[in-house]
């Protein structure tokens, strides 16, 4: 048997039929059939494994299954892969791999569907099925085809005159040089018959086909498009700079984004949106634009165009000719081995303030927060939670809901991202000498009896909250913790003396934001054994439950999520559990005293209470709330909710 690491030869890598062969094998097979004709696994060994797959509660690909059984290796399948040739769609391949699942095929392929010129390669990239440097990585180590990133200035011209423009248009290759009497062409996805039929029409059938990056080799067409009718390479003008940063801007307000990035990669910059809490992948640009589009943002967020080995920070306002919208940006520019990373968080994108009601707490927990927080003349309290959270709403949330003619309310923020009438709001900006610490010895100063605090960020600003509660101010914060009674833990790890906390913290409100539910394509959920054992639940503990999840959609970009809910749980700090403070006991004894005296819902258990009822997926719950506590049956949770 060859050595598996040894390229396959090249006249493998180079046969491809003249004539479109037959259909790809549609049940998922096609790569264990090729194992049993190489004699890598038995007839009885392949029938054992679909029997396995049948009674799988999770889908997984056969290959999968195999390598899990001990019956195939990673250098088996590379070997006969790199040998064989198989007439399979790159979907497929992807599926019995096990890279992508049997659902997301299905959403790429209703997409393309919709849109019958687009490439099913693109639309895996395109709406985050896979990577496309992963995608390249396979096809490359598992079929043996080698990588090409194509450079227009390294290109022979003579063979990009014999592609029809047209062709260009319709197909994802590129030529790029001669190797004796053969042409290496650059495939976005070699697998495409199509692109090789294309490609035999131009060249016949003496060719070495490579793989490269779709963006590079949609560069590589474009700046030959631009040689073709102005005779030289067009540079990155400053208004071509200025449209590519615009249009990033009202992309991103279109689609709702709360975060850009621009990410240094090796070979390009890589331009991801955070939609609902998930980045995912928007656009790509080269190396040669990078500089010009960092100067810009630079030259926006009035930083050093010159500084470019120290991290740097700014902010933006941004109006928007197309939608006359304005943006409120925050910048951060980041020094990595590979040149700048930029962030910029969008601050004002909506501006809309969310009445207390609307939330999403539950009645129950709403009630409590208002009797025992929001109505008490003084006291700390605090909203907790992960950068992306959702504290700023909830925070103004509930100083919208004290907002009242009697009532002297005064900020200091870093920015201000609501803007409420009758409200002092003080925004930080240092490079004026508008420090946290300057305004925080200030703002007791203006006679206030609501302060409100954006973050308490170190010991000077928690000892002022403490301060300021003693002398009977009311005191709204955030703070950045995993739970509630992690919130308290904090305090006293900065040196806050504990009869301090107890005799000022009024309450402490963690959160978490999942998406929700796409109404347009929810369908009913089942849990899987495993997931009832994580959640230590039997079948009864969810009897009632309205499970579902998202199959994905036009609607919401075939994620099957479409805008965000708030998760919480509220420790209210009454006598028991001020005791537990003093007697500084530990977190998991807080916390089973906050449940037993003062009802206290842990984030998970809110958590499978909105999955009970369709808003959030159970999946989505498990993955991304702290498992705290083990979560009580779900008639019980609702009895504590109210609902």
């Amino acid at each position: 048997m060859p050595d598996p690491s040894t390229p396959a030869p090249q006249e493998k890598t180079q046969q491809f039929p003249a004539t479109k062969s037959p259909p790809a094998v549609q049940n998922g097979d096609a790569i264990a059939r090729l194992l049993v004709e190489q004699g890598l696994i038995t007839e009885e060994q392949l029938i054992y494994a679909k029997r396995v797959k049948t009674k799988l509660v999770s889908a997984r690909s056969l290959v999968e299954i195999l390598k899990e059984l001990r019956l195939l290796t990673n250098q088996q399948l590379n070997q006969v892969l790199k040998q064989q040739r198989l007439n399979i769609r790159i979907g497929d391949l992807l599926v019995e791999l096990g890279h992508i699942r049997q659902d997301e095929l299905a959403a790429a392929l209703a997409i393309q569907a919709e849109n019958k010129k687009q490439k099913l390669g693109d639309i895996l990239v395109e709406y985050g099925f896979i990577d496309e440097h992963r995608l390249i990585e396979i096809l490359a180590s598992k079929l043996g085809y080698p990588f090409i990133a194509p450079v227009f200035a390294d290109i022979d011209r003579d063979l990009l005159a014999q592609v029809p423009p047209k062709m260009f248009m319709q197909h994802s290759f590129v030529p790029v040089a001669r190797e004796d009497d053969r042409v290496i062409i650059v495939f976005a996805d070699p697998l495409d018959l199509e692109d090789h039929e294309a490609v035999d029409r131009v060249f016949g059938r003496r060719i070495l086909p490579a793989i490269g990056p779709r963006q590079a080799i949609r560069e590589v067409i474009e700046l030959y498009r631009r040689d073709a009718q102005r005779g030289t390479v067009e540079e990155a003008d400053d208004s071509t700079i200025i449209g590519i940063v615009n249009s990033l801007f009202d992309d991103a307000m279109q689609q709702g984004a709360s975060d850009i990035h621009i990410e240094p990669m090796k070979d390009r910059r890589r331009i991801r949106f955070r939609r609902d809490g998930v980045l995912g992948v928007h656009k790509e640009i080269s190396l040669d634009l990078a500089p010009p589009v960092a100067t810009r943002l630079k030259v926006m967020a009035e930083a050093d165009i010159a500084e470019r080995r120290r991290h740097q920070d700014g902010r933006i306002l941004y109006e928007s000719a197309a939608t006359g919208m304005t943006l409120d940006l925050r910048v951060s520019f980041y020094i990595t081995v590979q040149g700048e990373k930029i962030v910029l968080r969008l601050m004002n994108k909506k501006g809309e303030l969310l009445d207390i009601d609307d939330i999403g707490m539950a009645p129950r927990m709403l009630q409590q927060l208002r009797d025992d927080a929001l109505a008490s003349p003084s006291g700390i309290i605090v909203v907790t939670g992960p950068t992306g959270a959702g504290k700023t709403t909830t925070l103004y949330s509930c100083v919208n809901h004290l907002n009242d003619l009697e009532t002297s309310i005064i900020t200091a923020e870093e920015p201000v991202e609501y803007v409420i009438d009758g409200i002092t709001q003080c925004s930080i900006n240092p490079k004026i000498g508008v420090t946290f610490t300057e305004t925080l010895r200030h703002i007791v100063r203006q006679d206030p009896d609501i302060i409100v605090m954006g973050e308490v960020r170190d010991a000077f600003s928690a000892e002022t909250a403490i301060q300021a509660a003693l002398t009977g101010h009311k005191v709204l914060t955030t703070f950045h913790t995993e739970d509630a009674v992690g919130g308290l833990l904090r305090l006293l790890n900065m040196g806050v003396e504990a009869f301090l906390i107890a005799s000022t913290v009024t309450c402490m409100l963690a959160q978490r934001l999942l998406r929700k539910i796409c109404p347009h394509c929810a369908t009913s959920y089942t849990p899987t054994p495993d997931e009832y054992r994580r959640l230590g639940y039997t079948h009864g503990d969810l009897a009632g439950a309205d499970l579902q999840i998202g199959r994905g959609c036009s609607a919401c970009r075939f994620t099957g999520y479409k805008g965000r809910v708030g998760i919480f749980e509220l420790l209210t700090l009454n006598d028991d559990v001020k005791d537990a403070v003093l007697a500084r006991k530990t977190v998991q004894e807080i916390r089973r005293i906050s449940i037993e005296s003062s009802g206290l819902i842990a984030l998970i258990e809110d958590g499978i209470a909105k999955a009970a009822r369709g808003k959030v997926s159970l999946p989505e719950v498990m993955r991304r709330l702290p498992r705290t506590v083990n979560p009580r049956p779900l008639h019980e949770l609702r009895r504590l909710l109210g609902e």
